[in-house]
Formats: structure tokens, C-alpha cells, sequence
């Protein structure tokens, strides 16, 4: 391998183009390499590899007539939009196990037709609550919640959680029901 060492390339005389690198060939920069774009407005295009992957989207496919009152319940939303890397559990556990590590955006959303004293929508992680959400649900409601949670990649898992608190057994719709997400890119 050689080294070049020089201050300014530029193009000879007659061109417009500075090409570096060729055909199926890639141009590196060494860590901790400052590039400075403000002199020029580029364009930049990125190669397909560049993914928010894993990710997945699920909804319940028929309404949920028989949730706990007064108790957390898992939500088993059993029905895959799609799901990258197979990853998300819609027959048993109804959980996201993501095998490659990173910050996921995860969201939850819990729709309920039935009047109650309140209700809550969480998100837990590996098994403990990572984030809530509540509402005044007096004539149903519609939750929604959302976190950046970090994954081991290995064997950290998100589930969907409900409490509905009202005098008894509650129901939760089909499709407004749903529970996602995604590897942040670069995260």
C-alpha cells in the first residue's frame, strides 16, 4: 500500500470530476477523519445497507373480550404486518427478541370500548415496566406510548402491557391495537 500525501486534488484541466476509488471499490476515511462539507452543498448517496432493521409491526386480528380488571396483562397482539428478522413472537410469548444489538424505537398503542375508570398502556422490558402511559378512559380510549430502549441483541426482549381499572372485565378493539419497532440507524 502506498501513501499519498498532498493539500489540494483538483481536477486537470478541461475536467469538471475528481473521481476516488472505481468500480465496486470503497473510498475509507481513517477513524477519528473530520470530513468538512460546509464549503459546498453535496449530495450523498447512501448504499442499501444502510437499514432500520430489525422491525416489525403486529396487531390484534379480533377484539379482546376478556381483559383483567384491576390487573396488568400481557396483550397478545397475534396477527404480523411484517416482521424483518423474524423476531417478534406473535403466537406464544408475543414479545420482540431482537438478535443484533442497538436502540430500538418501540411504541404500543391500546384501544379499549368500554367504559372505565382509567387505563394504562406500557411497555416493559425483560419483564419490568420501561414506560407508561395513562388516560381518563370514560368512554373508551385510545393510548399511546413510545420509548427508546436500548437491546442487547441477544436476549433482551419488549412486550406489550395493559391495565384497565374499572368495575369489570374490559375489552380492547382489533387493529387499533398494534405494537412495533425499529433498530435507530447509527444508534
Amino acid at each position: 500500500m502506498s501513501t499519498l500525501e498532498v493539500n489540494t486534488i483538483a481536477p486537470i484541466t478541461g475536467s469538471s470530476d475528481v473521481t476516488l476509488g472505481g468500480s465496486s471499490k470503497n473510498v475509507k476515511f481513517a477513524s477519528g477523519t473530520t470530513v468538512d462539507f460546509n464549503t459546498n452543498t453535496p449530495t450523498i448517496t447512501l448504499g442499501s445497507t444502510l437499514k432500520a432493521t430489525p422491525s416489525f409491526h403486529a396487531y390484534r386480528s379480533d377484539a379482546w373480550n376478556s381483559v383483567p380488571n384491576n390487573a396488568w396483562a400481557k396483550i397478545p397482539i397475534n396477527v404480523e404486518e411484517w416482521d424483518t428478522d423474524s423476531a417478534y413472537d406473535h403466537s406464544t410469548n408475543y414479545r420482540f427478541t431482537p438478535q443484533v444489538a442497538g436502540k430500538y424505537y418501540i411504541y404500543v398503542s391500546c384501544n379499549n370500548g368500554t367504559s372505565l375508570t382509567s387505563q394504562y398502556c406500557a411497555i416493559y422490558k425483560n419483564g419490568g415496566e420501561s414506560a407508561l402511559a395513562q388516560a381518563d378512559a370514560s368512554a373508551g380510549s385510545i393510548i399511546h406510548v413510545a420509548r427508546i430502549v436500548e437491546l442487547n441483541g441477544s436476549s433482551d426482549y419488549v412486550e406489550p402491557y395493559v391495565y384497565m381499572q374499572g368495575t369489570a372485565a374490559a375489552d380492547m378493539h382489533q387493529f387499533r391495537t398494534f405494537f412495533g419497532g425499529y433498530r435507530l440507524v447509527g444508534a
